[in-house]
């Protein structure tokens, strides 16, 4: 498949614009062939601000209301290396990359540093050729909104992250305990408290047992100042 029949699959516009192509030129090629436009690290840069933004955009409209904290941590995690070069695989725009014979041989076309790069580069070419609605076409066929909405509110592990400082401090023990379940059976909210060598350091409230202890976890961490 071509870049021109990969548009065309996805619905996405294309032209044959030389900037779109110049996505998927790295430097090691352009080495080679000087008679290139251009590589991509310049489109890469556009591309993150457009990642940004759409994230940005994404994660305040998620309901229920996510704190700014928590929105700061997710919004890293989706615009991650490891995150970015997963989504150009997802699409499988690796296969379009160009790569400089020692880049190629060495494995470049499957390093998530280059796809990564792709990805951002292609996001913001896509974005300068045809604007942000297109853009915001091509991500979300990376990065579903609706399933990812679902589990936005567990994705920021703060019961790792207190497990993690108690290991490092002469292994204290962390133990989860509910202190108490209201509501109906369908509807139950339960408060949970986070002791850590039998001292109780957080509390935290939730529809579920184990959103109750991220809660409390969190309170515990938040006393913490971590």
């Amino acid at each position: 498949m071509n870049l021109k029949t990969w548009c065309e699959t996805h619905a996405i516009p294309y032209t044959g614009s030389a900037l779109v192509e110049q996505a998927f030129i790295h430097t090691s090629y352009l080495n080679e062939h000087p008679d290139e436009p251009g590589d991509n690290e310049r489109l890469e840069f556009i591309g993150d601000a457009v990642l940004q933004l759409w994230t940005a955009r994404v994660l305040y409209h998620v309901s229920p209301v996510m704190p700014e904290g928590d929105m700061t941590t997710l919004r890293a995690q989706l615009v991650c290396e490891k995150s970015l070069a997963g989504y150009c695989r997802t699409l499988g725009l690796g296969e379009f990359m160009k790569l400089g014979v020692g880049e190629e041989k060495t494995g470049g076309r499957n390093r998530d540093s280059l796809l990564a790069d792709v990805f951002e580069a292609f996001i913001g070419a896509i974005y300068l050729e045809f604007g942000f609605d297109v853009a915001d076409k091509v991500l979300r066929l990376a990065i579903p909104v609706a399933s990812l909405t679902k589990t936005m509110n567990l994705v920021v592990d703060h019961k790792t992250r207190l497990q993690e400082i108690a290991q490092s401090d002469d292994r204290k023990t962390v133990v989860y305990e509910v202190l108490s379940v209201v509501g109906p059976s369908n509807k139950p909210e339960f408060e949970v408290a986070v002791r850590v060598d039998g001292i109780i350091l957080g509390k935290g409230k939730g529809n579920s047992k184990k959103r109750a202890e991220q809660a409390a976890a969190k309170d515990a961490l938040t006393k913490l100042a971590l």
